[in-house]
């Protein structure tokens, strides 16, 4: 019986997962599978006992089955209890579910992957779950963090309940980019139909050496990403932080350490309009 794994969220139809791990399945060899099941919030437990049932390895979680899958999970990484949040669960052979947050360990690999050192100040826009996640890796990793988002309240809850970085008015950041190293994108407004943002007119005190990053994907070039390049700012698109935070989930439900490479990424690019 093939080893199998699943990504399951509600709706389901944008998610590129699959492409990720069954590409790395035929690559490595793996007897594996990997499957796209969208779950309904009020069929999310007994969906998940089920598939844990019928034998899965695991499963990937998004939107909007996060915290959920936090709340079910028996045992939780590090990560995942920085994060308040859970987008990866692992079947454990003793029948307790490990959950384990990796978008911040992914965003923090995009980072090298492109070259970027850690950088000693980063600008992050957005109080999601994702900026939890973004923000409470690169606290850990010993950089300091300054956000902002357009409701404060919400920053300020997240910087308490990570202990660490500093709340600015959501107007005030493009002041702040004289002094930021990296500025990060986790709201919406980099994705298709939020594009009214005047980015260019936001980037004009960015110092040159600024690297902008955004982790929306779809679409891979966002009007920021678009803006900063046209200023001769190091751009960082979202793909990275898609395809690395996979790698801990497929090491774990099928037993290899998976490679990132330029066929992979160029296999998922043909799917992104």
């Amino acid at each position: 019986m093939p080893r199998l794994a699943a990504v399951t969220g509600w709706p389901l139809a944008y998610t590129r997962s699959p492409i990720l791990h069954n590409y790395w399945c035929k690559e490595y060899g793996i007897d594996g599978l990997y499957l796209r099941l969208p779950l309904a919030p009020d069929a999310f437990e007994a969906g998940v006992r089920a598939l844990q049932a019928l034998g899965f390895a695991g499963l990937n979680v998004t939107i909007p089955h996060k915290e959920a899958a936090y709340a079910l999970a028996d045992r939780h990484s590090h990560e995942a209890q920085r994060a308040g949040a859970v987008n990866t669960l692992v079947f454990s052979q003793d029948g307790s579910i490990l959950g384990d947050c990796t978008d911040g360990v992914g965003y923090l690999d995009s980072l090298r992957e492109a070259g970027v050192s850690l950088p000693r100040h980063a600008l992050v826009l957005g109080a999601g779950g994702a900026s939890r996640a973004v923000c409470a890796a690169l606290l850990d990793a010993g950089c300091g963090v300054t956000l902002a988002n357009r409701t404060r309240s919400r920053a300020e809850a997240l910087v308490s309940a990570l202990n660490g970085g500093c709340v600015i008015d959501w107007h005030d950041w493009p002041q702040a980019l004289s002094e930021a190293e990296l500025l990060t994108n986790t709201t919406s407004l980099g994705m298709a139909g939020q594009d009214g943002f005047d980015w260019a007119g936001s980037l004009g005190k960015a110092q040159k050496s600024l690297v902008v990053s955004d982790i929306v994907y779809m679409p891979l070039e966002t009007p920021l990403l678009a803006a900063a390049r046209a200023q001769g700012l190091a751009t960082i698109d979202g793909l990275g932080m898609l395809i690395f935070q996979a790698r801990p989930g497929f090491r774990a439900w099928f037993g290899r350490e998976p490679q990132v490479d330029e066929t992979l990424r160029d296999k998922l690019i043909e799917t992104i309009d």
